[in-house]
């Protein structure tokens, strides 16, 4: 297995021990951090802004010997390299009697480009304009008698596999106008950024904000590497911050204050990037710069190993206290949504169909919170409980007793004889078929609205996401509704939102009632069985949702491949489903998910509450007709 040929590449930043006007000391130091065993399989490692001078040598860049120790060491560095990148900050004089504060790309045993720095700052601590010049309009081929023969110049791009990257010196990211934003559009998927930022109160907060939100920004991956605590400490102190932001989410971040030296190695996926800036319309139109070059060309080092953790339910979040807001904020956007559907309507009720289940339990709760914020009691709560010839005790119990903790009315209307009326004038035998089956879901959704209609309400939907993906709802009847509250919400989000809920905002009463719902098997009951137990079990059926909606959000939000996907439900599900197990529900999800758009193309409204969302109207739109016989085909082959 190589996970390079899924996109992922794997970069370092590493902060070394400096040794301060020493700069063959330094390139020694760099070259033996290069030796050491975690940063072999890695494509490019990052060392500080003029980390091969030190930062805060200060005048001591006017010296010659000083400069000419520079470039002996930038060289040395340089010939250690082979097919791994190595970028390292120093100080460089031109020909013409400028100096330059530089980024040098080294692979292959050569200098493949410099790129000098723009944003030179002169304020509060900082007078870099004492000894350098602004990059921004340097563009020249420098023929060097140590380095030889490379250009110099902001506007470049390097091969990295089948990425590519850029370089941004420190200060450039606070610039109002930074280079990485010509960077990125000029095709850059990774920028580096090589820094010396010192240490203040709240100042790493603040960087790492900006990492993030420059990440977020360009659609692009950004590594960022600051000089370490072993600079000089006469007026300023440096910690040697390392990140590496993707698409506004921080996916590693080091330790700071270490005096021994600090390392960070993380892969970014190029494939997610790509894919992200697809969709995003804004970033596919923004007009791209001109006159970009590409230096060098390479292929990626192979990663027999993945470092990078997926979490086995991507729309949860691990984090409690995340969750915590996270679950507000869904509950908030459900409820207002549904609150204002019923003010656009002039509803007087909401019209629930409760059956003891996860979902409809949910909507429950979206109700409730919906009418409290259109200042209306629980009375204009319509809760009706329809069991029928495969209801179990348990889920009608479970029923009445959320409706009864929930201060609201339950009304019981039992769908045997209209289920057995409607079966005899079919002429149907009695066989427990999809007829029998969807039958009992048709009648129910009938009442429903029939219900509405009496006492102008509207009709709350409660089928959710994952069940919208594999189209596990019965067409024009669970699958329809006046407003669906659950429409974006995974099956997986479901039962955290409850769980959170008994824990967080329930009275005892309602606390005990959803965790009888929880501990309950997810069933549709459509077949009855000899005993009083549930006959159905969902996940027996279609399999189980949290690798459902693994997958729906790897192939939604990131466009990730089946082969991809496949692959990293592997890593994050190691323990519990083998191989033969995750193939064989991928094969489903594949199959049920292309075949079932018809039922989506239909949807009625609802809110959307996450990145991931099946809206006819909005995020996903999909030929009825569409075609997987390949792609199952090629599952079958993995």
């Amino acid at each position: 297995m190589n996970y390079a040929d899924f996109g992922f590449i794997r970069v370092a930043a590493v902060a070394p021990v400096v040794s301060v006007g020493n700069p063959r000391g330094n390139a020694r130091e760099i070259i033996r951090s290069l030796q050491k065993p975690s940063l072999q399989a890695v494509s490019l490692v990052a060392f500080p802004e003029l980390c091969i001078s030190g930062y805060t040598c200060e005048d001591l860049l006017f010296n010659q010997d000083m400069m000419q120790q520079c470039d002996q060491a930038i060289h040395e560095i340089a010939s250690s390299t082979a097919q791994q990148i190595v970028v390292v900050g120093a100080p460089h004089r031109l020909s013409d009697g400028r100096m330059v504060n530089a980024g040098f790309v080294c692979q292959h045993g050569r200098v493949l480009g410099a790129v000098p720095k723009i944003a030179n700052p002169n304020y509060g601590e900082f007078y870099d304009k004492r000894w350098f010049v602004s990059g921004e309009d340097i563009d020249l081929i420098v023929d060097h008698p140590v380095l030889g023969s490379f250009r110099m110049c902001s506007e470049q791009l390097f091969a990295i596999g089948d990425s590519q990257f850029a370089i941004e010196i420190c200060e450039d990211l606070w610039h109002p106008i930074p280079p990485s934003s010509s960077h990125v559009l000029a095709g850059a998927e990774l920028i580096v950024n090589l820094s010396a930022s010192n240490e203040l109160v709240s100042k790493a907060d603040y960087r790492r904000d900006l990492v993030r939100m420059a990440s977020a920004l360009g659609v692009c991956a950004y590594l960022y590497v600051s000089a370490g605590p072993t600079e000089s400490t006469k007026d300023i102190v440096f910690g040697g911050h390392l990140l590496l932001s993707e698409n506004g989410s921080v996916l590693a971040e080091s330790d700071r204050f270490e005096f021994s030296g600090s390392c960070l190695v993380a892969e970014f996926d190029w494939q997610k990037l790509r894919h992200d800036r697809v969709r995003n319309n804004t970033f596919a139109a923004a007009r791209r710069p001109q006159g970009y070059y590409k230096q060098g060309k390479t292929s990626s080092i192979e990663l027999p190993q993945l470092q990078r953790h997926y979490p086995a339910h991507p729309f949860v979040p691990d984090d409690e206290h995340e969750f915590a807001a996270r679950a507000t904020e869904i509950l908030k956007i459900q409820s207002t949504g549904l609150a204002r559907r019923v003010m656009a309507s002039r509803s007087k009720t909401l019209v629930l169909g409760l059956s003891g289940g996860l979902d409809s339990t949910l909507a429950l709760l979206v109700c409730i919170d919906a009418l409290a914020l259109l200042a209306k009691d629980n009375k204009d709560l319509v809760v009706i409980t329809l069991p029928g010839p495969a209801t179990s005790g348990h889920t009608l119990e479970s029923a009445h007793k959320l409706a009864q903790a929930a201060n609201a009315e339950l009304l019981e209307i039992p769908i045997n004889a209209s289920v057995q009326q409607h079966l005899s004038d079919l002429g149907h035998g009695g066989e427990h078929d999809v007829v029998f089956e969807n039958a009992q879901a048709r009648e129910r959704t009938q009442i429903l609205f029939d219900m509405a209609n009496k006492t102008a309400g509207i009709v709350v939907g409660t089928g959710d996401l994952s069940e919208l993906a594999l189209g596990w709802c019965t067409y024009n009847a669970d699958h329809m509704s006046a407003y669906n509250v659950n429409a974006s919400v995974p099956k997986t989000l479901v039962k955290y939102l409850c769980r959170w809920y008994a824990k967080h905002r329930a009275d005892n009463a309602l606390s005990e009632a959803l965790i009888r719902v929880l501990d309950t098997p997810i069933s549709p009951e459509l077949v009855p069985s000899d005993s009083d137990e549930i006959a159905q079990e969902t996940e027996s059926i279609i399999g189980p949702y949290e690798l459902h909606d693994f997958f729906l959000y790897h192939y939604l939000r990131n466009g990730f491949s089946a082969l991809k996907i496949y692959h990293l439900a592997l890593l994050s599900f190691d323990g519990k489903y083998d191989a033969a197990t995750v193939k064989k529900w991928l094969s489903l999800f594949y199959r049920r998910f292309y075949t079932q758009q018809f039922k989506r193309t239909t949807l009625p409204a609802g809110p959307k509450v996450g990145s991931v969302s099946l809206s006819p109207r909005g995020d996903w739109r999909m030929p009825d007709e569409a075609d997987v016989s390949e792609l199952l085909a090629q599952i079958d082959r993995f």
